[in-house]
């Protein structure tokens, strides 16, 4: 079977819940999709530190670009940097 079929848009978890139990996956063009990660771990410890002004603006707007909180886009970073 040709995998062409886009997905379709859904606009509730419910919706997304309803169409992954009874579609068949197969058909459908996923090469789109990129892993989420979900944080489960409690953050108890901190860090204080100085950037300037423009790497922190950058980094901001990359998040938001992400969809993600930058203080979570700053964990990711660091963890990518440490798996390498």
């Amino acid at each position: 079977m040709s995998k062409d079929k886009p997905l379709p848009l859904l606009s509730s978890d419910e919706e997304a819940e309803d169409f992954v139990g009874s579609a068949d996956l197969t058909g459908y063009d996923l090469s789109a999709l990129t892993p989420t990660r979900f944080e489960f771990s409690s953050k108890d410890a901190r860090v204080n530190m100085r950037l300037p002004a423009e790497l922190l603006e950058q980094v901001k707007a990359t998040a938001a670009s992400k969809g993600m909180p930058y203080q979570r886009f700053i964990r990711q970073a660091l963890e990518q940097a440490l798996h390498r």
